[in-house]
């Protein structure tokens, strides 16, 4: 595990993101892009799609208006905002082996709105009380064998046996095609 983002340039059978800045060099994005267009696997995991955000040494982090398109191609969506930290249900609305073996649950998490491209396969989504029943778990096979899970914010999340499932699941299913 490592944030230098200089790896990137290493070979991996699975790249597993949960950084918010989504400034990378020339040389960092071309070598993600490749990864995912090689057959290599990509899971985003919640700030990932922070596809606004840039570190700002003075302000920690600054934001830009447009998320970055290549990013934003490769993960099938992006962050748009999220209310306060709240318990939601996920239901999981689909059959793939990213959802296997994990029914609805309950988690306390920091609920993401989030804007999805159509040709995503959406795998769940959250029944919040004040929210529309955003998307919380997809693929984007059209950019190769890419899941993204927009779940944890919270330690509570990450206590959450069906949570970890899915992200095993996805990084399991990510490392299929290496």
């Amino acid at each position: 595990m490592t944030t230098d983002r200089d790896a990137l340039t290493g070979t991996y059978d699975v790249l597993v993101d949960y950084l918010t800045d989504s400034t990378l060099t020339d040389a960092q994005l071309d070598a993600l892009l490749s990864h995912a267009e090689a057959g290599g696997g990509y899971v985003g995991v919640h700030c990932a799609s922070d596809l606004t955000s840039t570190y700002d040494p003075d302000d920690l982090i600054d934001s830009r208006e447009e998320p970055f398109p290549e990013l934003r191609e490769l993960v099938g969506g992006h962050f748009l905002t999220h209310p306060e930290q709240s318990e939601f249900t996920v239901e999981i609305t689909g059959e793939h082996p990213v959802v296997a073996g994990v029914a609805d649950f309950s988690v306390f998490d920091e609920p993401y709105q989030v804007a999805v491209d159509d040709d995503v396969r959406v795998l769940a989504r959250m029944d919040h009380p004040d929210l529309d029943a955003y998307p919380v778990v997809w693929t984007n096979e059209s950019a190769g064998r890419v899941a993204y899970v927009s779940l944890g914010h919270t330690d509570e999340a990450f206590e959450t046996d069906a949570f970890r499932r899915v992200l095993g699941n996805a990084v399991s299913w990510a490392a299929e095609g290496a």
